[in-house]
């Protein structure tokens, strides 16, 4: 039996201990621990709560103990752009605070007072996205801006559990492209664009690398869980480890990260900061040895996830996903709704917004769960269709075929009209994206993959990937 890595995933609802091995040369994965998460509302905010968080993340680390399966490393990937300060004695200050919540509302307005949006773009190459941490930080400027005073350390919220577990301060390339504080160019914190923003450059940390050993963990943490291991940065933006896992080394690969958020778009070496590139949103994020995600956000499963959930609760309707995609594959209605309109970012009821969506535009207002959710995915996929044609008049290439990863590759209507909308080959798979992207960098780091292509190569032998033809 191999070395055992630990890929550490927490997203918007939940989060999971995805332990890999290699076996008869493939990844073996083992799920070790699955916890639920979501933001609650706290002093009027929608908070995260971290100090959870973390309880269930040395919870995990003590079951891999239990089972004799002791990793020799660990990484954690999370979402995007939320982030802690910690004063002078480390703690956080105020409320953890995350991306849904509304106190961005109208800062974009003040962030422009200071630099220009085309300005701002041509800086960082950032999409705008109205819960960018750019947007975060004027909101705590604004709001609290003593908490900006008493800072000593910024930390988006991968690198504050790794500096949980290793008591080592550090900001992750990949994650922290997403604050649209990071030029593109230097791959460094844009400290002048910082400081004439107002917020304190001082407190941001030495941008480190995917595959950088953090060292590690804390003889608190080894005590509690009752061994120690090597802390590994992944890529710690979970899009930019589900990318690694895309099982092609074809560089015209586009790829869709499907999951509460759908990420559309290419590789590429460069980033094209172009008043074009802004004109179509796209963004471009940082990837594995400084590669670009050159993608675009689209709203993704939230949609779904939300009906599903409104469902169970208002009407005790307990449906699983495929049963949503099976219902959805049998209704005619032929409804659109615009999936990329802030609408949908966090309505008080998705079922409610997607009809009275469908009602303002004249169409056909759906009834039926099965009604909903055929609106919602036919609107993915009508906005995938869009997408990649917008890809190819950016890049300038032609692109035969789609990779979809992540736990939308299981949505099998969904990828039945990706390939119709967009008129190309659909291959999903691997479905675990995000927790493989990880344990690949660390596999890498160890010497037990050379290469990123031999990664992607293993990927390929190791997951199955289902085909979907035009």
């Amino acid at each position: 039996m191999g070395a055992y890595y630990l890929a550490i995933d927490i997203g918007a609802s939940s989060g999971r201990h995805i332990l890999a091995h290699m076996e008869d040369g493939k990844l073996v994965l083992e799920e070790m621990h699955r916890f639920p998460n979501g933001m609650s509302e706290k002093d009027g905010e929608l908070c995260w709560d971290f100090e959870a968080l973390f309880k269930e993340i040395k919870a995990g680390l003590k079951k891999c103990k239990e089972a004799g399966k002791v990793p020799v490393s660990v990484g954690v990937d999370t979402w995007g752009v939320d982030f802690v300060l910690l004063d002078e004695n480390d703690r956080v200050l105020g409320n953890t605070v995350g991306y849904r919540d509304n106190r961005t509302t109208g800062m974009d307005d003040e962030v422009y007072k200071i630099i220009p949006e085309d300005e701002l773009y041509a800086r960082t190459g950032i999409q705008k996205a109205i819960f960018n941490t750019v947007y975060q930080l004027m909101a705590v400027k604004q709001r609290h801006p003593e908490y900006l005073k008493q800072a000593k350390t910024y930390l988006m919220v991968p690198d504050y559990f790794h500096y949980l577990l290793s008591g080592i301060k550090s900001n992750e390339y990949t994650e922290g492209t997403t604050s649209q504080l990071i030029n593109p160019y230097t791959k460094e914190w844009d400290k002048e664009l910082i400081e004439r923003l107002g917020y304190p450059s001082d407190i941001f940390q030495q941008v480190k690398t995917p595959g950088t050993v953090l060292g590690d963990l804390s003889k608190e943490v080894q005590a509690e869980v009752g061994f120690n291991c090597k802390v590994v940065l992944p890529a710690t933006h979970d899009t930019g480890s589900a990318v690694l896992a895309v099982p092609s080394n074809n560089p015209d690969t586009v790829y869709i990260s499907s999951g509460t958020w759908s990420l559309m778009g290419v590789e590429r070496m460069e980033a094209d900061c172009s008043p074009e590139s802004k004109a179509h949103n796209f963004t471009n994020e940082g990837g594995y040895q400084y590669r670009f995600r050159y993608l675009k956000n689209i709203m993704g499963l939230w949609m779904i996830q939300s009906v599903k959930k409104e469902l169970k609760e208002e009407q005790g309707l307990d449906l699983s996903f495929g049963e949503l995609c099976e219902e959805a594959s049998r209704q005619t209605i032929s409804s659109l709704v615009d999936c990329n309109d802030d609408r949908f970012l966090a309505p008080k009821n998705m079922t409610k917004e997607v009809q009275a969506a469908c009602a303002e535009s004249g169409q056909e207002v759906p009834k039926t769960p099965g009604e909903i959710a055929s609106v919602i995915y036919n609107s993915l996929a009508k906005c995938y269709g869009d997408t990649i044609e917008e890809i190819q008049l950016m890049t300038g290439k032609t692109y035969d075929s789609i990779s979809v990863v992540g736990g939308g590759a299981n949505a099998e209507y969904l990828n039945e009209l990706t390939a119709r909308y967009t008129g190309r080959t659909v291959y999903a798979g691997p479905t675990e994206a995000t927790a493989i992207g990880n344990v690949m960098v660390q596999m890498m780091t160890a010497g037990e993959l050379d290469s990123l292509a031999a990664a992607r190569d293993c990927v390929f032998e190791s997951f199955a990937v289902k085909t979907y033809h035009i």
